[in-house]
């Protein structure tokens, strides 16, 4: 080898990874369209489709508590922080009510993808329908993409908690 055909070897190796990836893609896909949604399957999506309705409406429930408790909180806190003789009584308030109502409108939208997965499952399982079951399935990867990316966000807050608590303590 001499000095300058590194690249042109690379460039050569990353074209073979490539050709040879696309060809395992297509040979999937082909396998894709043969899977079949036997009896078995079938009954597991059912549970499964049971169990998703009802995590998504106690999480509706959940939503709704939250949200009547974010009122509260925001009173309680107000009160709390008025009897310790704080100028930030109502901001405080505030602030745990907004917080509460967040958290709420945020931990809504899995429930909604879940629960319209589990109904157009149901609704898919009973009619046959490939147009419902196309769309159950959306609304489950739109669930894990909602949670994935929050908690993309979540650790991402830690992190940087993580490091402010560090520097702080650095220049203390």
């Amino acid at each position: 080898w001499e000095k300058g055909d590194d690249g042109i070897k690379l460039f050569s190796i990353l074209i073979t990874v490539l050709t040879k990836t696309n060809s395992i893609m297509e040979s999937n896909e082909q396998h894709l369209f043969d899977l079949k949604i036997d009896r078995p399957v079938a009954t597991n999506l059912s549970e499964a489709a049971k169990w998703g309705k009802f995590l998504g409406i106690m999480g509706f429930i959940f939503c709704g508590l939250m949200v009547i408790i974010g009122f509260f909180a925001g009173t309680i806190f107000s009160r709390a922080f008025s009897q310790m003789g704080g100028e930030m009584s109502m901001g405080m308030g505030s602030f745990m009510t907004i917080v509460y109502i967040l958290i709420a409108i945020l931990y809504f939208f899995p429930c909604l993808y879940l629960y319209n997965f589990s109904a157009k499952m149901q609704r898919a399982l009973q009619a046959n329908d490939q147009g419902s079951l196309t769309d159950s399935f959306k609304n489950l990867k739109s669930c894990f993409k909602f949670l994935g990316i929050m908690t993309i966000v979540i650790l991402t807050f830690y992190l940087l908690a993580i490091i402010v608590a560090i520097a702080g303590a650095a220049f203390r």
